[in-house]
């Protein structure tokens, strides 16, 4: 079997959501069938395929599975250099029966990737995976994985996009445990668990990762490096940078952008408290009654990024969320009534798409009601490429990132290299 992954692939049929406004992006986007190219960020799994250039070397990503015998890896070194191969790099994972060995490799540009995999099949390779890579992937594994852990150290909202950097192309999802009970779901044992091309891990909150990578199944390396930097998330607790960014309104008021998280609860309940039932619909989608149940989950770092605006007083007027939706990311905003039409909404936004810029995001996208007309003035003032789809009064916002430049994420202490 062997597979050029040069197209992201989608998994958006996980039924286990747990928010409104999730499942009505997710019903929507289902009738609509969006495509929107979205893969991990491109600097956490690798950039797309250069192009080609005449007489340039190509660089491949390359896996392999190969007996566990003396002899093996020479058979399959002597075939690569056959074909004027060099090997830039090699990683061995060990499995019950056999090695797969993950190869970094210098190929001249005319050479095909199935006569790559033939060259490969003749030395007794077998389940053989190529992908294009480029200069990101010559930094070498030790090198990688510490400033992963050095990432999550800094801000636990960096987990999942330090699981995609660490494992490639993958759908990273949080389940959290059952409601009333400490105890993980029976899916996640407190070791974790590996099936093909599914990780589950336990969450340092008791629920569950699950982390899925299609056609490409998982070694057991994988799963205990994996395993390792969500054991360490667990150990250091929650922690969110407190960088801020003092901001003046066109009237003269001043303005403070920062991180929120779950200590910033009482204060975000009590600014829907002052939310006319407008407002708390057109955020939440869904009952006003339900709005006050999401803010534990939106507050969490383990789901994405918060910024809170509070006003001199210290009071919170507006939240913003970047949300990593399995392989996607959505923007969300709320401002109060009384600060609304004041600009608050327009810098929460611009921040935010900021953060998602920084971490590699290809593109953000925002799930709203056609009515919203706030909010699609802010996803337009960007000044960045929109798509549109609309029925029945949901609307969803797409915007592509390509070319856009971070705005404030120094200030609001984002941790991801740009």
């Amino acid at each position: 079997m062997t597979r050029e992954a040069n197209e992201p692939t989608n998994r958006n049929d996980d039924p286990r959501t747990t928010t409104a406004w999730q499942r009505a992006g997710a019903a929507f986007r289902g009738r609509f069938s969006r495509r929107h190219g979205h893969a991990p960020p491109t600097s956490d799994t690798g950039s797309p395929a250069p192009q080609q250039v005449p007489g340039a070397d190509t660089l491949w990503r390359m896996r392999t599975t190969v007996q566990d015998e003396p002899g093996s890896l020479a058979a399959l070194c002597a075939a690569l250099a056959a074909q004027r191969v060099d090997i830039i790099s090699l990683q061995t994972h060990p499995l019950a029966e056999g090695t797969v060995d993950e190869l970094l490799l210098r190929a001249p540009a005319e050479l095909l990737a199935s006569d790559l995999s033939a060259a490969v099949r003749s030395a007794g390779g077998t389940d053989t995976w190529l992908e294009r890579a480029d200069a990101h992937d010559l930094v070498d594994a030790p090198t990688r994985v510490l400033g992963l852990a050095a990432r999550t150290a800094l801000d636990a909202a960096e987990l999942p996009l330090a699981l995609r950097q660490l494992l490639g192309r993958c759908t990273i999802r949080s389940r959290p445990a059952p409601a009333g009970g400490d105890r993980a779901p029976a899916t996640a044992p407190v070791e974790g668990a590996l099936d093909g091309t599914v990780l589950r891990l336990r969450s340092p909150e008791g629920g569950t990762i699950t982390v899925e990578r299609p056609y490409l199944p998982f070694t057991p390396t994988e799963f205990a490096r994996a395993r390792a930097l969500v054991e360490l998330d667990a150990r250091l607790g929650p922690r969110v940078p407190q960088g801020a960014d003092v901001l003046t309104l066109a009237e003269g008021s001043d303005i403070t952008v920062r991180r929120a998280d779950p200590r910033d609860l009482p204060a975000a309940r009590a600014m829907h408290e002052r939310c006319s039932p407008r407002t708390l619909r057109l955020r939440y989608h869904g009952p006003v009654g339900d709005a006050d149940r999401y803010l534990g989950h939106l507050l969490s770092p383990r789901h994405g990024r918060t910024l809170a605006v509070r006003t001199a007083s210290g009071r919170i007027v507006g939240l913003g969320h970047l949300l990593w939706d399995g392989d996607e990311t959505e923007v969300a905003l709320i401002v109060e009534d009384a600060w609304q039409r004041r600009g608050v909404g327009t810098q929460l936004l611009a921040r935010l798409v900021g953060m998602a810029v920084e971490a590699g995001c290809s593109s953000v996208y925002a799930v709203t009601q056609a009515s919203n007309t706030a909010m699609v003035a802010a996803m337009r003032g960007l000044g960045l490429p929109l798509d549109y789809q609309v029925e029945e009064g949901t609307l969803v916002i797409t915007a592509r990132l390509a070319g856009a430049v971070p705005a404030g994420a120094e200030e609001l202490g984002s941790t991801s290299a740009p």
